[in-house]
């Protein structure tokens, strides 16, 4: 009975010293598992940094390849005897509506058929190789453009008859879009993509906002004369459309 239960005793104590080692395994366990999972985690977030960091320069270097376009295209006009004004923060090469359009008409006067003239050759010059165009015949850049709008825009003042300002804003834009066109047809080839591509397509597109869009506030004339005017929206190609794929260098 007594070696029985000196067997029993010394079989708790073994129980109770084993315990303790068993416990610190068991943390040290879980331990480990938890330092590879910050490492995993740290890894993660260094790799998410770093993509966005490159997004973000891909970005930034678009918007600066935009602002190269527009100070390009506007010497190139000021060369032919053409004044303009860029905004290269919004991607903008405006053209004032006294320079294009008689007040009230979209038919394109005189000087506005010279001035389209001089932008669709200015264009055709400074563009070819921010497209697909095979008329490139330097390094083609990275960043593409996607699109140009053309942009129709009015004052606020009433119109009469049978049309209305975001009719007429409409119509100026569709007037000028067809002359640039007319005047440069290769423009018709400048593509945000090579063809056969999805989403390949024209550069230039049009659009008219009549008087929602006023560069210059009150009812002045000279605010209103500000505000009559059509634009050219340059808009680039985004890092998320593929940037990084350089697919045109690829193919040359």
């Amino acid at each position: 009975m007594r070696t029985k239960i000196g067997k029993l005793l010394n079989n708790g104590r073994r129980r109770s010293q084993e315990t303790p080692e068993e416990g610190e395994s068991y943390f040290m366990s879980m331990t480990d598992m938890m330092v590879g999972l910050l490492l995993i985690f740290i890894i993660l977030l260094a790799y998410f940094a770093l993509n966005l960091q490159s997004k973000t320069e891909e970005l930034t270097g678009a918007n600066r390849t935009r602002a190269e376009i527009l100070n390009d295209l506007q010497q190139s006009l000021k060369d032919k005897g053409l004044q303009v004004e860029i905004d290269t923060k919004t991607g903008v090469l405006r053209l004032p509506d006294d320079v294009l359009f008689d007040k009230g008409r979209w038919e394109l006067s005189d000087r506005g058929q010279a001035a389209i003239s001089k932008v669709a050759s200015a264009m055709v010059e400074v563009l070819p190789c921010y497209t697909t165009s095979n008329l490139c015949k330097e390094e083609r850049s990275k960043h593409l453009i996607d699109a140009v709008f053309v942009e129709g825009h009015t004052d606020s003042d009433a119109m009469y008859g049978g049309m209305n300002n975001y009719g007429l804003s409409v119509r100026r834009a569709e007037t000028t879009f067809t002359m640039l066109q007319f005047n440069q047809p290769a423009l018709r080839g400048f593509l945000n993509k090579p063809a056969g591509q999805p989403g390949s397509a024209p550069i230039l597109g049009l659009s008219g906002y009549g008087p929602d869009r006023p560069i210059a506030q009150g009812d002045s004339e000279a605010a209103k004369k500000r505000n009559r005017r059509i634009d050219l929206r340059f808009l680039m190609t985004t890092p998320s459309a593929g940037l990084d794929k350089d697919i045109l260098r690829q193919e040359r």
